[in-house]
This record gives structure tokens, C-alpha cells and sequence, in this order.
């Protein structure tokens, strides 16, 4: 199997099918509830019960980003669907889909070199990877 490295500055996050400006970086995490089954009388398990599925993510932006703003901020909290087009070059190597999305919260750091960065934490109902 070869390397595939793919570029940040190439690749692509689209927020509801409108890319998003200034993306920094993005993280995800997906974990399974995962519980031991343990033997009597013995120090090891003899099996694992797994259950629910979570999809933790944080994007962090250059300044901020007004859709994610707006959707952090309403009454009642509405999906949004993440897709993040990773590219080596030109080519599209892989295209990771987060569905049904819901922004968590937010900080914002402005440092030293005058750059604004404002990172959100959002969950997903599921994530794709295509």
C-alpha cells in the first residue's frame, strides 16, 4: 500500500454543500461504548458488549464563521450536514461525511500575531468515510 499524503491547502470543508473560509483545522473522533465482560474467577474478560456509536469533532477557522455562529445561537438547535474533501493535488482522495450535526460550543483566541481563530465542537449523528 502507498503513502497517500493529502494537502490542507487543496483539500475542502463544505458546511450544508457552502465551502467554508479559513478552515485551520479539523479533528474528529469516533468512539463505541465498549464494555468488558468479565469471567468468575478469573482476571481476564471473556467478551465485550459494544454499543452506542459518538462522533465528536472540533473545526477551527481563521476569524469566525457566521453559519456556524447563527447555528450555535438558535432557540432551537437545527442539523447541519460537514463534508471535508481531503485531496492530494487535484485528485480527491477521500471525502469523510459528518450527518446530522449539531454545534456545541465555541471559543475564540486572538494571540499575539493578531490572527483570529475561533474553534467550534460539534457531534454527529454519524460519520462516513467514502
Amino acid at each position: 500500500m502507498s503513502l497517500m499524503v493529502v494537502s490542507a491547502a487543496t483539500s475542502k470543508v463544505m458546511i450544508d454543500g457552502e465551502e467554508v473560509k479559513g478552515i485551520q483545522s479539523l479533528e474528529y473522533k469516533v468512539k463505541r461504548r465498549q464494555v468488558d465482560i468479565e469471567s468468575v474467577g478469573s482476571g481476564e474478560r471473556i467478551g465485550v458488549e459494544s454499543g452506542l456509536v459518538t462522533v465528536t469533532a472540533t473545526l477551527r477557522i481563521r476569524s469566525l464563521n457566521k453559519k456556524l455562529d447563527d447555528l450555535l445561537y438558535m432557540p432551537v438547535p437545527v442539523p447541519f450536514s460537514l463534508v471535508a474533501e481531503l485531496k492530494m493535488g487535484n485528485n480527491l482522495v477521500k471525502r469523510i461525511t459528518f450527518d446530522e450535526c449539531f454545534v456545541d460550543d465555541k471559543s475564540f483566541e486572538l494571540g499575539a500575531d493578531g490572527v483570529g481563530i475561533t474553534v467550534y465542537n460539534f457531534t454527529a449523528t454519524r460519520v462516513r468515510e467514502e
